[in-house]
């Protein structure tokens, strides 16, 4: 029997609708694809989040969750996990005191992956319109003290543009190839958001390491995306489709361009049409 093709799909404004929905057209696309090919997911979320966005489609592949951090089978097994150790996290967090800002930290507690969000004392504007989205989330802990974990996944600011641009390379310079920076636009709002990964912890080793555990070649993989950390996994898969709503240097670098949106359930048409 020959090799079923695979598909990786990002979550948040390429599959998921901006209202965080799954419509019934794409669960019933997604579903009947898996009886013939591999589907799965690379997002910037959380195992749990993840879970619950995806209870009613079927997965049988490695999840890449939290930008690439961590690589988790269906059934919560760990594959693969990439941190930022405690004293390179409390030394980026040192730097954006500099310029004035306090990280969102989220790292794991133990090795039961079960998460903790940090959250600082001092929020801006932006931070607390994402913080408002995490109401009564459990995995919300009060961070007075600014220091990071024993495992960090990942480091995330919050702000305007101004902020983060010198921000960004301030931590590139110091750090260089210790950490991997990624600054993208928020969707949700009309801000900016950089997150600091482990150099391996992004979508692009990810999906390599996936491909690996199943023995299988990244030319043999179809990626969907639509922003920045997005971007290394297109240039390693065999083919890369970005949503009509992609940001338009995440198109530049795609094979196909579709012609709709994730409101418009862009990535199940494309599956619909193979």
């Amino acid at each position: 029997m020959p090799n079923r093709p695979i598909y990786i799909t990002d979550l948040d404004h390429t599959f998921l609708r901006t209202d965080l929905s799954i419509s019934s057209f794409s669960t019933e696309i997604w579903n009947a694809k898996s009886k013939d090919a591999i589907l799965t997911v690379a997002t910037a979320r959380s195992f749990q989040k993840t879970h619950d966005f995806l209870d009613k489609l079927h997965l049988d592949a490695p999840m890449i969750l939290l930008d690439g951090t961590m690589i988790v089978s269906p059934d919560k097994k760990l594959i693969d996990l990439k941190t930022i150790n405690k004293a390179l996290g409390d030394a980026i967090v040192e730097v954006g005191l500099t310029f004035d800002i306090d990280p969102f930290i989220i790292g794991l507690r133990d090795m039961q992956l079960n998460e903790t969000f940090l959250y600082p004392r001092k929020l801006n504007e932006h931070q607390k319109f994402v913080l408002k989205g995490y109401k009564d989330d459990p995995r919300l802990q009060f961070n007075p003290e600014n220091k990071t974990m024993e495992m960090n996944l990942k480091i995330v600011y919050f702000g305007d543009y101004a902020t983060l641009k010198p921000l960004t390379e301030a931590l590139k310079k110091t750090f260089e190839d210790a950490i991997e920076c990624k600054l993208s636009p928020e969707k949700y709002s009309d801000g900016y958001f950089l997150t600091i990964l482990h150099p391996e912890g992004d979508k692009a080793h990810a999906v390599q390491k996936v491909m690996e555990h199943m023995e299988r070649d990244a030319a043999d993989v179809t990626v969907f995306g639509d922003s920045v950390n997005d971007i290394g996994m297109f240039k390693l898969a065999g083919t890369s489709v970005a949503v009509s709503n992609a940001l338009e240097e995440v198109k530049a670098l795609a094979d196909v361009v579709l012609p709709h949106s994730n409101d418009e359930d862009g990535v199940a048409k494309y599956l619909e049409s193979r």
